[in-house]
């Protein structure tokens, strides 16, 4: 289970407005935001996203929650997910889940991998082998400087040079040395080496890369606790501003890829680490831009690595972003042509000769079938089928459907009577609620949201019965004194799953039209002085519709200090 300190910590560190404006654009309503709600459909803008609380709501169909929230509902991601795709957009390691007792990564990785670094650089200005090589590669100093590349010399076990205690467990579980039978030995030998980063810049494993013929061509660190290949993508670090500024990022296959992209001003680029693109690749790389490109060789191999990459993006792809490939010409990968053509030439290529992700889908369906009978068009409904279940962005799910459905000479809802229904359209939009009418115990209830501090002011006796609320104050306050302050965000995701969850969210949307500059704490007086003159005046009431002498001595003094106040 994530630690719900981790949780408050994300939550303030993140900003809701960001992160749904990423997905559904938003306006400036007065203090808040507004747009069409992305989970039902509507004409005028219900859908409300308060900057200072960091929580939405939607007016018309009830849809509310804090950005955790709207992940996993707008990306259809589990709670880990959400949690982890927003930790790693503000550069925070989320806790195992799960794992209590295991320990964090030791600052001893994190050093190693450091130290290994600056050798491996310290390395290569010395070795005219390696920066032979290099210029061969059309790179510069430049660039090797900004990529931090290095050389990882030759013989068994160069990193003795830099620790002294060579036998030290950190060298082993950062994956820069391998256990054999008899010795200990370095992984990385006489290769050219790119240390990975993560989004923070932290380095979290190499890729090596052989001078000369050898096997295998590129080698990789091996799973660590800090290294998760089919989590980080080589290069987004140092791409990140590129990406911003160009408003598209593209995915290539190798770190020289990268770095002779970026040699020729085409700095935009990262790569997958030895793997096929992963569903994690594809919601880091679209949570930075709306236009993703991938590019490969041209051949069998190509569209086979370029198929894996449609596949795990199908669940990440939204209404508004633009997922394209691009297959380069037979023998060429993006290295090459851009040193053989330029920097003009390649961004040519990227302008008019990538091909979307719908027709792609679509052709490689339809590649070699015989649409002209009832037997192909069986076989493209039920290889489309997988694909069309797991598209995550409803009005793209719905044109490609229609476009299958004409190449199998059907209509559009032809296809959903036979079992096919979009992710996107599977969801059913949350029933719609009324806002709850302002009452004083309403009123009360929400400014201790804020001020739960103040919870212990406030005397049960003068919640009003007739409230329907009333009955749930003594919960609240209990909940809130046990919990202590926090901030509205974190309060929404605590209370997840506690039977208060849904009066915390009624709430929350009370509170969507107060700024910073809001007074809580004199709202609180106001209503606790409400609560306690209206109690006052019930109880005197109660008090003198009663024969006096039926009234205990205490109840008479009661009485007249009522009358008096």
């Amino acid at each position: 289970m994530i630690p719900r300190d981790f949780i408050d910590t994300l939550l303030a560190r993140v900003d809701i407005v960001d992160v749904i404006d990423r997905r559904v654009p938003l306006k400036k309503a007065g203090q808040n935001y507004q747009a069409c709600c992305p989970f039902h459909s509507e004409k005028t803008p219900s859908f409300t996203v308060s900057p200072t609380k960091q929580f939405y709501h939607c007016f018309g169909c009830g849809a509310h929650g804090t950005a955790l929230g709207f992940l996993m509902e707008y990306e259809h991601m589990g709670f880990p997910d959400a949690v982890g795709a927003l930790a790693q957009d503000v550069g925070l390691p989320v806790p195992e889940s799960g794992e209590p007792d295991r320990p964090k990564p030791p600052p001893a990785l994190w050093d190693a991998l450091e130290q290994a670094a600056q050798f491996y650089k310290k390395q290569l200005k010395q070795t005219p082998r390696a920066i032979d090589y290099l210029k061969q590669r059309g790179l510069t100093g430049v660039i090797a400087a900004r990529y931090g590349i290095g050389y990882a010399p030759e013989g068994w076990s160069p990193l003795k040079q830099v620790f002294t205690d060579y036998t030290a467990k950190a060298l082993a579980a950062s994956g820069l040395v391998i256990d054999g039978d008899n010795r200990r030995y370095d992984r990385f030998r006489d290769r050219i080496m790119f240390p990975i980063r993560n989004i923070k810049g932290q380095i979290v494993g190499f890729g090596g890369r052989v001078l000369d013929q050898g096997e295998p061509k590129y080698l990789n660190s091996p799973e660590t606790p800090l290294f998760h290949k089919g989590a980080e993508l080589y290069g987004l670090f140092e791409a990140r501003a590129a990406i911003k500024a160009a408003g598209r990022a593209i995915v290539v296959e190798g770190y020289m890829d990268v770095v002779a992209l970026a040699q020729h001003g085409v700095e935009f680029a990262v790569a997958a680490l030895g793997t096929a693109t992963t569903p994690v690749h594809a919601r880091t790389l679209l949570r930075h831009t709306d236009h993703l490109i991938y590019a490969f060789d041209g051949d069998k191999a190509g569209r086979k690595a370029a198929w894996r990459a449609l596949e795990n993006t199908l669940e990440s792809l939204q209404d508004g972003k633009d997922v394209s490939f691009l297959f380069l010409p037979e023998g060429e990968d993006p290295d090459s042509y851009i040193r053989n053509h330029g920097q003009a030439a390649f961004l040519h290529l990227l302008d008019a000769d990538t091909l979307p992700l719908s027709a792609f889908l679509v052709r490689e369906l339809s590649r070699g079938r015989k649409l002209d009978s009832q037997e192909g068009r069986a076989a493209l409904i039920k290889d489309a089928k997988p694909l069309l279940e797991k598209i995550a962005a409803p009005l793209l799910a719905r044109l490609i459907q229609r476009q299958i459905a004409e190449l199998a000479n059907l209509q559009a809802d032809e296809l959903g009577l036979m079992g096919i229904r979009p992710s996107a359209t599977r969801r059913t939009a949350p029933r719609p609620q009324r806002r709850p009418a302002p009452s004083r115990v309403r009123s009360l209830a929400r400014t201790l949201l804020m001020n739960p501090q103040r919870a212990a002011e406030v005397d049960p006796c003068w919640l009003d019965a007739n409230d329907p609320l009333s009955s749930r104050m003594g919960e609240l306050m209990a909940w809130l004194c046990d919990i202590g302050p926090l901030k509205p965000q974190t309060l929404i995701e605590t209370a997840k799953g506690s039977a208060l969850e849904p009066l915390v969210d009624e709430l929350m949307t009370d509170l969507l039209d107060k700024d910073d500059s809001w007074d809580w704490n004199a709202e609180f007086d106001g209503a606790v002085k409400q609560l306690r003159d209206d109690w006052q005046r019930r109880r005197w009431q109660e008090l003198a519709a009663r024969p006096l002498n039926s009234l205990s001595a205490s109840e008479r003094q009661e009485l007249t200090e009522l009358a008096r106040s």
